[in-house]
């Protein structure tokens, strides 16, 4: 799944995490198996990452069922996620809009991809609370990490696909971003102007401070 750096990220990062169902599967009979092959494809950074690891692997195994029998992942969901990718794909050459992706090696490409994610779900946000619990920006709603997310820490920033509602809120299919990407790519939605009172707006506060405080001595150095 190559970064379509050319279309817009609102449409396509959402459209692939939110058509496709959870591509792992976790048998009664073999829960320790499953969750053992789900950890293999886990990733530092959170969920969306971890999921891009499987699709990765689905493809340089070509696309094989048995392959994806042995590791618990779900065949249908990587076909799905397969043909929502060439459908994009499709849509970019009929726009004549470039096909293009930061080279695997290169330090940003999954920084790059974390960014590309935030430009389509910036309003799915939440901020870690000295209480040990998260907040969702804006609504300020408590919620928690839901036990099937692959991370192995609590980010002070993270975006979801889906908000659970069961006996505790849950938001599922997280990954770790940077505060301040946050107003590096959505600065309209967070002004602060318009924005509650919370500990996020006092770090995002500080965040804003400390760009203008760059931006001048950038100014005083020329």
């Amino acid at each position: 799944m190559h970064l379509l750096t050319s279309l817009p990220w609102t449409s396509s990062v959402k459209l692939i995490f939110s058509l496709v169902p959870n591509c792992f599967v976790r048998p009664r009979e073999a829960q320790k198996a499953a969750d053992e092959a789900k950890a293999r494809f886990g990733h530092i950074d959170g969920d969306h990452l971890t999921l891009l690891n499987v699709y990765h692997a689905y493809k340089q195994n070509q696309e094989d069922p048995q392959w994806c029998y042995e590791n618990f992942v779900n065949a249908r969901a990587m076909k799905s996620a397969d043909n929502v990718r060439v459908q994009l794909a499709r849509i970019m050459a009929r726009f004549n809009l470039k096909l293009c992706s930061t080279d695997f090696n290169n330090r940003d490409y999954y920084v790059n991809i974390r960014k590309a994610m935030l430009a389509g779900y910036f309003m799915q946000v939440a901020h870690l609370e000295r209480t040990g619990h998260y907040l969702t920006v804006k609504d300020n709603q408590v919620v928690h990490l839901h036990p099937s997310n692959c991370l192995d820490h609590k980010p002070e920033w993270v975006i979801y696909n889906e908000y659970v509602l069961t006996s505790r809120n849950f938001i599922r299919t997280v990954t770790d971003i940077r505060g301040e990407w946050l107003i590096d790519i959505a600065p309209h939605y967070y002004d602060l102007t318009n924005f509650p009172n919370c500990e996020a707006k006092r770090q995002l506060e500080k965040l804003y401070k400390k760009r203008e405080n760059f931006k001048e001595e950038s100014r005083n150095r020329k």
